[in-house]
């Protein structure tokens, strides 16, 4: 019987750390046991041992490495869920092509995210692969322990905070997606609800290393619905097609000849990250004469903030996904506060949404 992850303190965040690796298991879990609402409850070698640690204690997240000995990741990982459907998995990957396609396959298969391995300066430091993991271990244990509890509080689809701005009147050109943490499993639920065609290109910033990139969008594509690649450097724009920025290069949206092309740039990293979100939207913003809509997924930080705020000015449209659903509430709950959405949604119901301001029925 698995034990009852509501029998521990809700604000206390159960972690187990699964990865052949001493030196990376001590460095995770040192990096973890020094946040107070965080506790290591169990460390192992392989996923076999992971199986029967799960059989004797409380997991709400557990950091699962890909390549071991006697039972690997990929091995594991529906093994895990089938004995607590709500672990919440993030998978451990190498910055390698194989890493990447394990990384991506594993979410298509149920884990919750996944995290590039730190490397020897990462596994001393206090820098963003720290951040990331305690972000997304934090968020993680909050929606297993929401999802366990009975619904309270504000009903779905409503946000306590601002009510919506008034629609623009002009029609989008465009659909620009934001996000970080959390962003692949939320693009695999909402890019297929939006079914195969729309009437406007999308572009979508997720903050993602080069080598994932090129990953995600073949997995994108995989799931049925519109066509995914890496943008182009001066590729046109076309409508029912996702262009995804590249690892380190900004995409950038540039008017031509009447339509819409990518740019890729090198400029710095904003908001730390390259590609960033919020180049995309100001460009968008400009290139489309307001004439855009855009959505903030579940992500870590600021990041798009400015860019929607130019772009609402100039009469655009944005939708934020919800807290609720958002593994962190960083991206979207920036530009919630603030007043600049016309929606705050449930990531299940913003498809629907994208469908109704774009004029297309929803996907079934």
């Amino acid at each position: 019987m698995i034990p009852d992850p509501n029998s521990v303190p809700r604000d206390i965040a159960r972690v187990m750390i699964c990865d052949d690796s001493v030196v990376i298991r001590g460095a995770i879990s040192r990096m973890l046991s020094d946040e107070p609402d965080i506790e290591v409850v169990a460390r192992v070698a392989n996923g076999q041992l992971a199986l029967d640690e799960l059989k004797l204690r409380a997991v709400d997240v557990l950091v699962l490495d890909i390549e071991m000995p006697v039972m690997d990741g990929l091995t594991a990982l529906p093994l895990l869920l089938r004995q607590d459907p709500g672990l919440r998995v993030v998978m451990s990957s190498t910055l390698t092509t194989q890493g990447a396609e394990i990384a991506m396959q594993a979410l298509r298969l149920g884990a919750a995210d996944y995290l590039p391995k730190p490397s020897a300066n990462e596994v001393q430091g206090d820098g963003q692969f720290r951040r990331e993991l305690i972000a997304k271990v934090r968020g993680l244990a909050q929606l297993r322990r929401r999802a366990a509890r009975p619904a309270t509080g504000t009903p779905a689809g409503r946000s306590p905070l601002l009510a919506a701005r008034a629609l623009s009147i002009r029609p989008p050109r465009l659909l620009a997606i934001g996000s970080s943490t959390g962003g692949p499993q939320a693009l695999f639920t909402l890019l297929p609800a939006l079914g195969a065609t729309l009437s406007v290109p999308v572009v979508i910033t997720q903050h993602m290393p080069p080598t994932f990139t090129r990953i995600l969008a073949d997995h994108i594509t995989k799931l049925g619905g519109m066509k995914c690649d890496e943008a182009a450097d001066g590729e046109t724009l076309v409508a029912g097609r996702i262009y995804l920025a590249p690892g380190d290069r900004h995409l950038l949206v540039q008017a031509k000849m009447g339509g819409l092309m990518a740019r890729l740039s090198t400029e710095p990293p904003e908001n730390f990250c390259r590609p960033a979100v919020d180049p995309m939207i100001r460009s968008a913003a400009t290139a489309c004469d307001g004439q855009v809509l855009a959505v903030m997924l579940t992500g870590m930080g600021h990041d798009g903030l400015a860019g929607i705020r130019t772009l609402v000015e100039s009469g655009g449209i944005a939708i934020a996904q919800d807290e609720a659903t958002s593994v962190v509430w960083g991206m979207p709950g920036a530009i919630a506060r603030t007043g600049l959405c016309h929606a705050v949604l449930p990531l299940p119901r913003i498809a629907a949404k994208i469908q109704e301001i774009l004029g297309k029925p929803a996907a079934r």
